[in-house]
């Protein structure tokens, strides 16, 4: 063998052994860098002819098991739609309150329900009283302002939701497009012979980040380019980016229809799988709504209930005048049966005229207020938004209304109630449900008597008078009675009190937060045990790198060594030329 092929094995050997100490050492260096590999240096022989003549590098790469790194991105995805329906119910359970073993204490709804009810009994045993008439509307405000703040904070929840889709799709476009950009640096890598191993760890890195945000499937090409589709195979990454587009809506109610998360134009919001976002979006679509249907079937029930009756009383004094909550047209169809009384009274109750009006001679609207208007004492017309108006002429005197065996419209409801004439509680759902306004002005405008429906009474004699009626024991026994609810968000049809409905949305709610709680950790310990066998298989182990390092220092010194004599052997031969 010629000096020459010697001293290239040697130079060689030293070459690749710095080279390989420079991995080692970038190895040590980022043992806890986030993301980082390790790096190992494929060798190969060089040979000239049958003539092994040194050594060379022929890759760098990294350990990855693909297999491992496929899992650890499934299990991330898992991860951030277990850490999404987490967050959000933990901020509906918040919400919503908490239920305790008392009436008296808690949060929630339930415990609201049972404050009015308390309110209402004490008041039914002493309905002339001011104090109490006063407590039992302050109850009715509150549970109503919790009704309509309760609804406003699960839209608000959706809006952050929605909000949080727009930045998330924000996320996965920035991610999509430096996941793009490595792989451009990665073919530049390759195509001038550089190692391209860090860059694939930044690679998956993004991967794992995207992963998180969105349920993806990923594969890497022949030539080392990573392309990336949806869960249900829409392209993502291709030769380019096809970014997600979305826009939040500008305000969110319960009624907002909300625009398509598209790729290239298609709807993907239903394929959206796993991930934050797809979370976000269950939230927003399906989760909340739940919720809010579940509290609307509430406050619907309660305002039915609670203006039924409270449509059968009066107070007293009778107010002066009554206005309807119903819109109509006088040229509207009317159906009714049975006899309805329509009565002017003073101040004390005391009888001044009345009319029992038969419903069923009535055809339409118009043909009922007419009747009404025609009541000695009484002027009757609708406004211009179609309420009915019904006033006493005098306005010392007042307008008391009942029903003998009289029903309105198709669910039969008596006369009053069917017009509005005097609801407790406006509005018609949880985000609407209102104290009515001049009731909270004047509590003593609560109906707790009732006009008498004896027959034929005279002029001057009591008709109205307070408590008579059991209007305020009514009020208080719907309140702990059962009562019909429909199906509504995930809860079925069923019979029960309005504070056990309450309570069912709250446990409810709770049960949830509990159950995603418990989905979470497993997630969590899947995602963890996941990385921690990727970091196991594929991370630095300082032991062993260290190790590494010192047999490369006696690898390098043996080169030299080689090296050294090499050169030894040359200037002993160089010498004997010299003197021969």
């Amino acid at each position: 063998m010629s000096f020459s092929a010697i001293r290239s094995i040697a130079t060689s050997s030293l070459a690749v052994t710095q080279m390989q100490t420079a991995l080692t050492s970038a190895n040590i260096a980022n043992a806890d860098t986030q993301g980082y590999t390790r790096k190992v240096a494929t060798q190969s022989a060089v040979s000239t002819g049958t003539v092994g003549s040194g050594v060379s590098v022929t890759a760098v790469t990294s350990t990855v098991d693909k297999y491992l790194l496929q899992d650890l991105v499934a299990a991330t995805s898992t991860l951030g739609a277990a850490t999404t329906a987490g967050t959000y119910a933990d901020k509906l359970q918040n919400l919503l309150g908490s239920t305790t073993g008392s009436d008296s204490g808690g949060t929630s709804l339930a415990n609201s329900l049972a404050d009015l009810e308390t309110a209402l009994t004490a008041l039914s045993g002493t309905p002339e009283s001011e104090t109490l008439q006063a407590s039992a509307i302050a109850a009715l405000d509150t549970l109503a302002s919790q009704l309509r703040e309760t609804s406003d904070g699960i839209q608000g929840l959706r809006a952050d939701a929605d909000d949080a889709i727009e930045q998330t799709v924000a996320t996965i476009n920035d991610t999509l497009n430096a996941i793009a950009a490595l792989n451009d640096r990665i073919a530049g890598a390759q195509s001038r012979g550089e190692p391209t191993a860090d860059l694939e760890d930044q690679r998956n890195t993004a991967l794992q980040t995207l992963s998180e945000q969105m349920e993806v499937r990923y594969y890497v090409t022949a030539d080392n380019q990573m392309r990336i589709t949806t869960a249900s195979g829409t392209t993502l990454l291709d030769g380019s980016v096809h970014e997600l587009s979305y826009s939040s809506a500008a305000a969110v109610t319960s009624a907002t229809v909300f625009d398509a998360i598209t790729v290239n134009g298609k709807d993907i919001t239903a394929q959206l799988g796993s991930g934050a976002l797809g979370a976000l979006v269950e939230q927003r679509d399906s989760v909340l709504p739940a919720a809010q249907a579940e509290l609307d079937e509430l406050a619907t029930a309660l305002i039915a209930t609670l203006n039924s009756i409270h449509n059968a009383g009066s107070s007293l004094p009778p107010p002066s005048t009554l206005t309807g909550s119903t819109a109509l047209s006088a040229s509207d169809a009317f159906t009714g049966s049975g006899t309805t009384r329509f009565a002017v009274t003073d101040a004390d109750g005391a009888l001044v005229s009345y009319a029992d009006l038969d419903l069923s001679d009535y055809a339409t609207v118009g043909d009922l207020v007419s009747a009404i208007e025609a009541v000695d004492g009484l002027s009757a017309s609708l406004d211009a938004s179609g309420h009915l108006v019904v006033s006493a002429d005098a306005a010392t005197n007042g307008v008391a209304i009942a029903d003998v065996d009289g029903v309105a419209g198709d669910s039969d409801q008596g006369l009053s109630d069917y017009l509005g004439l005097n609801d407790l509680l406006t509005g018609s759902d949880a985000a609407t449900i209102a104290v009515r306004q001049d009731l909270l002005a004047t509590p003593g405008l609560l109906a707790t008597s009732a006009l008498s429906v004896e027959n034929s009474p005279a002029v001057g004699e009591t008709v109205v008078s307070i408590g008579e009626s059991g209007i305020g024991q009514a009020l208080a026994s719907a309140l702990s009675g059962n009562q019909d609810f429909a199906a509504a968000g995930s809860l079925k049809a069923s019979s029960a009190s309005f504070a056990d409905y309450a309570a069912k949305i709250v446990a409810g709610v709770s049960a949830t937060a509990q159950s995603n709680a418990t989905v979470l950790e497993a997630s969590e310990s899947a995602q963890q045990s996941l990385a921690d066998s990727l970091s196991s298989q594929s991370g630095v182990n300082l032991d062993e790198e260290t190790a590494k390092l010192s047999e490369l220092e006696q690898q390098y010194a043996a080169a030299a060594q080689l090296l050294e004599t090499l050169n030894s052997m040359f200037d002993t031969l160089l010498q004997v030329a010299a003197s021969a």
